[in-house]
């Protein structure tokens, strides 16, 4: 019988992964839209890639919701309802204000420091109006957070949840209005944060994420940029 090493194993099994990680970033990022269809030679192509594991991959992102299978037609995007959106944020919510209540107890000073750049980042973002890197730099903040938790269960959980609301999460517009104050909840964030009030912090993260109800219901109403406007940074201690 001949002998197959575990290299050749785990090569294959990895593909599989690996390209649903760049199909579900594509997604994320907005460049593959909600009922969009997906087209599984084309992007096996721009991949490089066989159509095989484009095909496993598309099976492992319709098992996270990320996109629908249409019987002899393919795939598309995903798309959700409000009700969806409103059940979603609820359970984010109470996760993210679990981890900043434990982060608040367990985050080292070098981690701190970390997010502190990327809040002053993020500012400087929502300041020259560039929302793209804005929301990037937004959603590393929260993962910082959520990491410096240190509960991995917690984690798992969260990751397993939002990866279906996080592409309408991280780029439904925002008013001027409400995006300077989800800057201006950032800030305060970031001082509680070094304060290690994790009970505070916990409250206004929770509000912090149902706050962003309205923007992502309103499904990309309004396509005009924020108006630009300025907020304080936080200084480093």
């Amino acid at each position: 019988m001949p002998r197959i090493s575990a290299a050749e194993g785990i090569t294959r099994r990895y593909l599989h992964d690996e390209v649903a990680d760049r199909l579900r970033a594509l997604i994320l990022a907005g460049e593959l839209a909600p009922m969009s269809r997906v087209n599984e030679l084309e992007l096996a192509e721009r991949f490089g890639i066989s159509r095989t594991p484009m095909r496993e991959a598309i099976k492992i992102l319709s098992s996270e919701g990320l996109l629908e299978l249409l019987p002899n037609r393919g795939a598309r995007v995903a798309t959700i309802s409000e009700a969806e959106i409103d059940e979603m944020l609820e359970v984010i919510a109470g996760l993210e204000a679990n981890a900043a209540r434990l982060a608040a107890r367990r985050i080292t000073e070098a981690e701190i420091a970390r997010i502190t750049k990327d809040h002053d980042a993020m500012v400087a973002a929502f300041e020259a109006g560039d929302e793209l890197r804005y929301f990037a730099l937004n959603r590393a903040i929260h993962e910082k957070m959520m990491l410096a938790a240190k509960n991995a269960t917690l984690a798992q959980i969260y990751a397993s949840l939002s990866s279906r609301i996080q592409r309408f999460r991280y780029s439904a517009h925002k008013t001027g209005e409400q995006w300077q104050r989800a800057v201006e909840e950032h800030v305060e964030m970031l001082r509680l944060l070094k304060a290690r009030d994790g009970e505070a912090l916990a409250r206004l993260m929770e509000a912090h994420i149902l706050g962003k109800k309205a923007p992502i219901a309103a499904a990309y109403g309004t396509k005009n940029p924020p108006a630009r406007m300025r907020i304080r940074r936080v200084e480093a201690d």
